[in-house]
């Protein structure tokens, strides 16, 4: 949508969270200016291997900061306060967002009160680990250990586990972005802003809808189940003759059709007719259905469970997911107009009016301060000489 083009979003970001955050942003094709102190900068530009051959563009850094500007800016200092409050008013900032601990909000002049002061329909947002009252340092395995993911992940009866990727990160991300576009609705329909607060903690616990439920209201114990499914059966992993399928049974309807198939045809029996009954008997069934499934090749399972409408998929390994067509026609490039390296990046959630505008592209993720003599200089309309000033002080 053409709209949200116009939309200007000036992000104090670091770490996962929000840059992850303002990289679905950029994919809506809103204007997105990465913030970072001159010296310290984001830490995740120096994690990852060096793959340019040049200073905090490293690896792991590069996958979610694609389409952005970067700037530097020490709102410590009271010349850095004076350029912050500059930028919120010529750069006509429709949103703010940080994910530094709320004792730094009034400290750095980023608080909601004092940004409405400056810009009255400012859409403000504040990610914290738990809350706004609170500055615990939080990482994402931190999440996932304190809001009870980590224990739903991993084997039965074994350790609690990490889940592939940083959940409480991305998922954060996410609610933050639907938070976000009900506050543009929002000020579109009354002119009014927004703020908020947004909590990595209360996210992450939000997904946990049938284990609370479950837990609190009819006494079950829900915990970690490995490839199994705590209320239907048969869904777990299997092995074939050329690896690992997940087939997920999901009704007696299903079961019907599966036991009718020629080499299952030994499992139709009366206790197995029910979920129930095969819930009851899982670790046996599961046993019984491995022994035939790895007598066959992934895709003669494949075939075999499409013909009767029973979900199931080979378990890919991610060159394998990269080459899956429905992903290789909506992976999304990036090319460096300095080294001329092209990165392959993660598709968009759904592919926006702006990427296949500009054919799946973004920008290259932005150097260290790359952008300081566009948006102070040209945008601005800061001298050469006043931004070297600004910069020997140690202001941008």
């Amino acid at each position: 949508m053409d709209l949200l083009k116009k939309i200007t979003v000036l992000s104090l970001e670091q770490a996962t969270v929000l840059p992850y955050l303002t990289f679905l942003l950029a994919q809506d094709g809103m204007r997105v200016i990465r913030m970072e102190h001159p010296v310290y900068g984001d830490p995740n530009r120096l994690i990852g291997e060096n793959v340019l051959g040049e200073e905090r563009m490293n690896s792991y850094y590069l996958c979610i900061n694609a389409g952005k500007k970067a700037i530097t800016l020490n709102l410590a200092e009271p010349e850095g306060k004076e350029l912050f409050k500059d930028l919120i008013i010529n750069l006509d900032v429709d949103i703010f967002a940080t994910n530094q601990l709320p004792r730094n909000y009034k400290k750095l002049g980023i608080d909601y009160e004092s940004m409405k002061a400056i810009k009255p329909d400012i859409i403000w947002l504040g990610v914290t680990g738990f809350g706004p009252d609170s500055n615990e340092a939080a990482y994402d395995p931190i999440l996932q250990a304190r809001s009870g993911l980590m224990d739903l992940t991993g084997e039965k009866g074994g350790d609690p586990q990490v889940l592939g990727i940083p959940l409480p990160d991305m998922g954060c991300s996410v609610h933050s972005y639907g938070l976000l576009m009900k506050a543009l609705y929002k000020r579109a329909v009354t002119g009014q802003g927004t703020c908020i607060n947004m909590s990595m903690f209360e996210s992450s616990v939000s997904w946990l809808t049938v284990p609370i439920t479950q837990t609190s209201s009819f006494g079950k114990t829900i915990t970690r189940r490995g490839n199994t499914h705590e209320f239907f059966a048969p869904v777990s992993v299997y092995q074939a003759k050329d690896g690992f399928v997940y087939l997920a049974v999901g009704n007696d309807r299903q079961w019907k059709s599966m036991v009718g198939l020629e080499p299952f045809k030994g499992l139709d029996k009366p206790e197995y007719e029910k979920n129930e009954g095969r819930i009851r008997d899982v670790e046996h069934l599961n046993s019984a259905i491995n022994n035939i499934t790895k007598n066959y090749s992934s895709e003669e399972l494949i075939e075999m469970f499409r013909s009767i409408t029973v979900p199931i998929s080979k378990i890919h390994t991610i060159p394998e997911v990269l080459k899956d067509p429905l992903v290789e026609k909506i992976l999304l490039r990036s090319k460096d107009p300095v080294t001329g390296k092209e990165i392959t990046l993660a598709p968009p959630p759904n592919m926006t009016p702006f990427l296949k505008q500009s054919n799946k592209e973004l920008s290259f993720p932005p150097r260290f301060g790359e952008h300081n003599e566009y948006i102070y200089g040209e945008k601005l309309g800061y001298s050469r000489q006043r931004l070297q000033e600004l910069k020997e002080k140690g202001v941008i």
